[in-house]
């Protein structure tokens, strides 16, 4: 359609980890951590995304490093703005100065607020979109993941971000059933950071928690898998004597700080699935449920999950990217958006 068309339409997954932008006919052309660096003297932007992720717990007095989304929706209004502003812009650089502003559908949380919703909406808008429209989160992840939403069968997703667990029920191009929880990735780093500090009196900072999750971390029991205890060397600040100092870690320990936060995404699943009509249900013990999220890679989830449940669970193919594919797949149905304000999501913007 040339540069006038819709092939500057944007999808963005703003996500309270990371932010993913999906450029039509493109795809996933940006992936960055939500965090910016602020100059609080100046109130001017030092670096976004990775450049800022990098200098999380090592600045100097007069730089923040902000992390402006929580739980999935806007903490520090005008950093999200800004923040956008900056994705919007690298994902469209190599643009034509003529062409028009691009439309942008973007991901919000299913239990989101009105309020919320609009907070969102309204920072798009700013950051230089055309038209903004919310889509439901899960609703894209089960697009991005390949699912027959737009069919009259039942699909079932967990998402597990970083600020959300998102779990829905989906059928015809809507969410029958859905519940979000503001217990995910995050939740899970700031576990095994109270484990170590209590434990060992050791303080870690953010990145060295999500490190310990990714590298050793898991869920269930390690022990019932014949698998080998796997240690990992941290460093960090010994709270007794002030100095650093360097500990290793087991990962039965990890699972086991990480064992309330599994545990409530499991409630969540099954409370799900006990609000969803018997035809669809069928539909799901077929089918299976589908985990997509950063937290889809958390080890054995997938096993403890099918277990609790006695249904088959399958790992997306990309689960950090699915909400970003489906947010950019469901520009092709804008029109739905425009004349069906349930379409996918809660409220309609003009």
């Amino acid at each position: 359609m040339g540069l006038f068309g819709f092939q500057q339409d944007l999808g963005i997954d703003l996500g309270t980890a990371n932010t993913l932008v999906f450029l039509k006919n493109k795809g996933v052309i940006l992936r960055e951590p939500s965090v910016v660096a602020k100059n609080n003297q100046t109130g001017e932007i030092e670096a976004v995304g990775n450049d800022a992720r990098n200098m999380l717990g090592r600045t100097p007095n007069y730089i923040s490093v902000i992390r402006p989304m929580k739980d999935g929706v806007i903490a520090d209004y005008d950093t999200t703005a800004q923040m956008m502003k900056y994705y919007i812009k690298q994902a469209l650089k190599n643009r034509s100065s003529f062409a028009s502003k691009p439309n942008v559908m973007v991901c919000v949380p299913s239990g989101i607020t009105m309020v919320e919703e609009r907070a969102v909406i309204d920072a798009t808008k700013q950051a230089g979109a055309k038209e903004a429209f919310p889509i439901a989160e899960p609703f894209a992840a089960a697009i991005g993941a390949g699912m027959p939403v737009w069919d009259p069968t039942g699909s079932m997703v967990v998402d597990i971000g970083g600020g959300t667990t998102e779990v829905a029920i989906i059928s015809l191009g809507g969410i029958v059933t859905s519940q979000s929880i503001r217990v995910a990735g995050d939740e899970m780093d700031d576990a095994i950071t109270q484990h170590v500090r209590k434990k060992y009196n050791l303080m870690i900072g953010e990145r060295t928690a999500e490190d310990i999750k990714i590298e050793i971390g898991g869920a269930g029991n390690v022990e019932t898998e014949n698998e080998t205890e796997k240690g990992m060397e941290i460093r960090g600040r010994d709270l007794l004597t002030g100095l650093p100092k360097t500990i290793t870690v087991q990962s039965q320990e990890i699972v086991t700080a990480l064992k309330d936060t599994v545990e409530a995404i499991v409630e969540t699943v099954k409370n799900t699935l006990e609000k969803t009509p018997p035809e669809l249900a069928a539909d799901i013990i077929e089918r299976g449920i589908v985990l997509t999220g950063g937290g889809a890679l958390l080890k054995n989830i997938d096993r403890v999950l099918s277990e609790e449940t006695n249904m088959p669970v399958f790992i997306a193919d990309e689960p950090l990217d699915c909400v970003a594919i489906g947010t950019g797949k469901s520009l092709e149905y804008i029109h739905q958006f425009r004349s069906q304000p349930n379409v996918a999501a809660r409220t309609k913007t003009e």
